[in-house]
């Protein structure tokens, strides 16, 4: 088993098939599933997730389509760049064109979201991360393949939260039928070059996640790092699986106790890494309260990684998500908010 530095244990890696297979909430294996999720929120926030059902043929196909598009010069990628996406927020920007923590990142990237034409109410609002996503033209079997990829994707994710959800002593259906009835859905394909010489390295600094749930696909290079109390600990992909956190609107519903994580990138090798993060987060206007009963009961004072007591927050969803995001893409802020 892999261990962090200081020789305590990884990430938990988490058999989910009975989540996504829809056994019942009382059998046996969905019950050792929520009792493992309950564990490893509590303890790291982070877990492998196995017996998800996603195609690995699927994964493949994504990521050769991906490194084809990187592969191309950048006035051909910069077709699709984020300023043509407007309010939707979609595109590809450039290496350094994102912010975390107010330092740009050593990578470059694709923004993906629920593929939703002008005829819907919250497109034709105007609606913030809300629209048509933009796919290259050079490379047209990725589009296929990011939809794809996105209905498999919301499909575990729902999976999960249902696990997240026993485990908590709520019913299964408990986000499902509320909070994710109607999901904010976010995708990203991020590609890190190898850093240059003298330069750190980082990919994307320190942050957690910001809503309820991410599904996040590797490759073989490694890079991720968690915060755990010993201090960072490696991620490294396992074959098969995906990589699971908690964000900070879970964090919020159980009152701190689960909490997220602050995790980190940084790309070892000498050569490109390709990640996939997917984001399975609650409904744009939707607000998020403390859960009922034992979820909200356990706060253990810990203190944040950057201070801020999300307690404190009031407004929906998307009023946190637009403030979060605003800040990594400060030159596209007058175009969403």
């Amino acid at each position: 088993m892999n261990t962090t530095a200081d020789g305590s244990r990884a990430l938990p890696v988490i058999d989910v098939g009975p989540l996504v297979a829809g056994d019942a909430p009382d059998s046996s294996g969905v019950r050792v599933a929520a009792e493992r999720i309950q564990a490893a929120c509590r303890e790291h926030g982070f877990f492998y997730v196995t017996g998800h059902g996603v195609p690995g043929a699927l994964l493949e196909d994504l990521a050769g389509a991906a490194a084809e598009f990187f592969a191309l010069p950048v006035e051909e990628k910069l077709e699709i760049a984020m300023a043509r996406g407007g309010r939707a927020w979609r595109g590809y920007f450039p290496v350094g064109g994102e912010l975390t923590s107010g330092r740009p990142d050593l990578k470059e990237g694709l923004y993906f979201g629920a593929e939703l034409g002008d005829e819907d109410p919250r497109v034709a609002k105007g609606l913030p991360l809300h629209g048509a996503n933009l796919f290259p033209s050079r490379v047209p079997r990725l589009g296929p393949l990011v939809l794809e990829y996105l209905d498999e994707a919301t499909r575990v994710g729902q999976a999960v939260l249902a696990g997240v959800a026993l485990s908590l002593g709520l019913d299964a259906d408990y986000f499902a039928s509320r909070y994710t009835a109607d999901p904010t859905i976010l995708f990203r394909i991020f590609n890190y070059p190898p850093a240059a010489a003298g330069d750190d390295g980082w990919g994307v600094g320190e942050h957690t996640d910001y809503g309820l749930l991410t599904l996040l696909a590797q490759d073989d290079s490694g890079g991720l790092q968690v915060a755990t109390p010993g201090g960072w600990t490696d991620a490294p992909p396992v074959p098969g699986t995906f990589v699971c956190n908690i964000g900070d609107m879970l964090d919020r519903m159980t009152g701190g106790w689960y909490r997220s994580t602050p995790h980190r990138v940084r790309n070892p090798g000498g050569r490109a890494r390709l990640s996939f993060p997917f984001f399975l987060d609650p409904g744009f206007a939707d607000e998020v309260p403390p859960l009922p009963g034992r979820a909200a009961a356990g706060q253990d004072g810990r203190p944040r990684w950057d201070g801020a007591d999300l307690r404190a927050f009031t407004g929906t969803y998307g009023d946190y998500l637009l403030d979060k995001v605003s800040k990594v893409f400060p030159q596209l802020r007058q175009d969403v908010l």
